[in-house]
């Protein structure tokens, strides 16, 4: 669990992540939103991949990334376990003062936390 909010911790990492949430992509593709150096996105691939937070699978010549969820999910159900999940906020009007919703209603911390 603690790789996994280590990872976390990089706004690049959790940009990554977010681009995976639409479907794999290739190093290529993610790099292409970045301006970081190969060798910087690699190490941010890296750290996302020993966190088990994202796999990768060759394709030919290259290595498509894709998501996976279910550490992700854990650790955050782990950390919600152990704070007690009645503290969590369960709907906009539980959201901290001055936390704006997006659509859908939920909260903007709920999302992207840059």
């Amino acid at each position: 669990m603690q790789r996994v909010f280590e990872a976390l911790s990089s706004p690049v990492r959790r940009e990554v992540l977010y681009l995976l949430a639409g479907g794999s992509m290739t190093a290529g593709d993610i790099a292409a939103r970045f301006t970081l150096t190969k060798s910087t996105l690699s190490q941010h691939l890296s750290a996302l991949q020993v966190a088990g937070l994202v796999e990768a699978e060759r394709r030919g010549q290259f290595i498509h990334y894709s998501l996976a969820r279910a550490p992700l999910v854990e650790a955050v159900g782990a950390l919600l376990d152990r704070i007690g999940a009645e503290s969590a906020p369960t709907s906009a009007a539980d959201a901290p003062p001055g936390s704006e919703t997006r659509s859908g209603g939920s909260p903007s911390y709920w999302r992207r936390m840059d």
